[in-house]
């Protein structure tokens, strides 16, 4: 008995060794990103990434908020569009999985295969540009950067999988007792899928809050930039004036290096945080969706 329990002292220590070490590996890079944008530039060219920053300077920040309005505003855009988007389209992609995954619906086979199909194929650019800005008008419009990623097709399968784990058993009983569909889906289906829904609301949010192309695309107004496009721009602005050491006879000093740390910073930060609560739904979506095919 003895033996047995040093033997899962030395396995369950030797896991926790394990993950420990992978976190660290984790946890490193990101902390090094944090520590370079609050060193300053020229130490940071002399003497590279550190840990701990040799020289402190907040010079990359000051940079990049020196239009701190626009960076703001360019926030509550992307705040706004990956909360409505992520909401909208949660409820849009569960109303099409949940038929999808129901064996008695007579187009199951025929829908599943057409969504599956857009995975492999698309339209192109140019139909999609001439769709969004000259049929829908929707060029420097808010929705322009919410409605093309409503509906994802991985997301779908991945939700339709889940469902079609749900005992079919469930519904019939539901039926028996004179439930309609919606009742079904309202207060059985969705309550019992709730480690999907946080799985495909994080995969949905992080397409928003990361997405600059929409933008790149169909935004020319200023007050609609979204976070990842104006961070890129500045991106593109800091490598010109960078590139051109000298201006007016007098050395520029850009932050380049630790200004693009701070961006990552920007950039990762609120998401991050937030998949921190949905971790524990991520995993398990993943795991309990990938028991039937």
């Amino acid at each position: 008995m003895y033996h047995i329990r040093m033997k899962s002292i030395l396995e369950k220590s030797a896991l926790y060794s394990v993950l420990g070490i992978l976190s660290l590996l984790c946890i490193i890079p990101l902390w090094l990103v944090i520590s370079a944008s609050l060193t300053a530039e020229n130490v940071l060219t002399l003497h590279g990434y550190r840990l701990i920053p040799a020289e402190f300077s907040l010079d990359a920040y000051r940079f990049i908020l020196n239009d701190s309005k626009q960076l703001f505003d360019s926030y509550a855009i992307t705040i706004m569009v990956t909360i409505g988007g992520t909401i909208t389209a949660l409820i849009l992609t569960a109303l099409l999985s949940y038929p999808l995954s129901r064996p008695d619906f007579m187009f199951r086979s025929s829908f599943s295969f057409y969504i599956f199909f857009t995975m492999l194929f698309n339209g192109g650019l140019v139909p999609f540009y001439i769709l969004v800005s000259q049929y829908l008008h929707l060029k420097d419009s808010i929705w322009a950067l919410i409605i093309p990623y409503l509906i994802q097709p991985f997301n779908v399968l991945l939700m339709r999988t889940f469902f079609a784990t749900i005992p079919i058993s469930l519904i019939e009983s539901a039926q028996i007792d004179g439930a309609g569909e919606v009742f079904i889906f309202r207060k059985i289906i969705i309550p019992l899928s709730t480690p999907v829904l946080a799985t495909v609301g994080l995969f949905i949010s992080l397409i928003y809050w990361n997405d600059w192309y929409l933008g790149l695309l169909f935004i020319e107004d200023r007050k609609l930039l979204p976070l990842q496009y104006l961070l890129m721009t500045l991106m593109t602005n800091i490598e010109v004036m960078s590139s051109n050491t000298q201006l007016g006879g007098e050395l520029l000093r850009i932050p380049s290096e630790s200004a693009r740390m701070a961006m990552a910073v920007l950039a990762i930060g609120p998401i991050a945080c937030i998949y921190m609560f949905f971790q524990k739904y991520f995993v398990q979506g993943l795991t309990v969706g990938a028991v039937k095919g």
